[in-house]
């Protein structure tokens, strides 16, 4: 049965290929719905897909109205599984083989300003918010690698971070003085909240009720200190102004590669662009 196979790959993922748990999740989701699609379509045997099937699933996902980005995901799941159907001789044709990917439109990221960053640092928190605000600006990790940092990963005397990044990829971050002092009020305040409730964890980040911080916590925290300069933003927002501001500063771009967790440089190079488009912004505004 189909769901057989994409159970075995799941798992492979998993555990040979050491993927993020979000990740195989995504992948889970994607694979079973193709899955839902084709048995509703009294299609259950592998050898029985073709890419007649899978067009019309695709189809399908536009008729549903996905975006884009969304469709050039579940093909990159499709691909994938069929792929490695085809390595393992379980298969014998791949379907994906030729199918085409959306062209997806050109979006640069949204980022604040400095100064916009330095009034989102000046508003009202609480220790457990500022010193979250502080270390997103001061590392530009990702929201999972923030909540998942272990305490043991953070050397405040050395001023680092060591974080696990997409593929289980580890990395360390430097970190500012402010930062760092911020983090430094707040693990007091967690030390207190470990032994109210006579618990322990491993995490850094905890809620006032001693469990572990979610990243839809920290979406809502920042989203909501958005509003207060009248700002749609997220926690990658943040990570992008940090990008952005080291690149306009003149940080070399391996340099920031390295620091946010790209495999590849051509990611990272997006911000390069960001930052050509505000300084033509900055030019034309002074120069109306």
């Amino acid at each position: 049965m189909l769901i057989d196979y994409i159970s075995q790959y799941l798992e492979y993922l998993e555990i040979e290929c050491g993927l993020a748990e979000n990740t195989i999740l995504a992948y889970r989701s994607d694979l079973y719905s193709l899955s839902e699609f084709l048995v509703k379509n009294d299609i259950d045997e592998i050898n029985n897909i073709y890419r007649l099937q899978l067009n019309l699933y695709i189809k399908n996902l536009y008729d549903k109205k996905y975006t884009p980005r969304s469709i050039t995901r579940e093909i990159a799941s499709i691909k994938g599984f069929f792929n490695w159907l085809s390595i393992n001789d379980y298969i014998k044709h791949n379907p994906a083989l030729a199918i085409e990917q959306p062209k997806l439109p050109k979006k640069l990221p949204k980022v604040l300003s400095m100064k916009e960053i330095n009034e989102l640092l000046d508003k009202d928190m609480n220790i457990i918010e500022k010193a979250i605000l502080e270390l997103l600006y001061a590392s530009g990790l990702r929201v999972s690698e923030l909540t998942d940092v272990f305490i043991h990963n953070i050397d405040l005397n050395a001023r680092y971070i060591r974080c696990t990044g997409k593929g289980s990829k580890e990395r360390i971050v430097p970190l500012g003085k402010k930062a760092c002092i911020s983090i430094s009020k707040y693990l007091k305040e967690r030390d207190y909240i470990l032994k109210k409730y006579n618990i322990k964890s491993k995490y850094c980040f905890i809620k006032e009720n001693g469990k572990k911080l979610t990243r839809q916590d920290v979406y809502v925290f920042i989203n909501n200190l958005g509003k207060n300069i009248n700002k749609d933003i997220s926690p990658h927002t943040i990570r992008h102004s940090f990008a952005t501001h080291l690149l306009e500063n003149g940080a070399d771009l391996r340099v920031v590669q390295e620091l946010l967790g790209h495999s590849n440089v051509s990611t990272t190079q997006l911000y390069t662009h960001i930052s050509k488009k505000r300084l033509k912004e900055i030019y034309f505004s002074i120069n109306k």
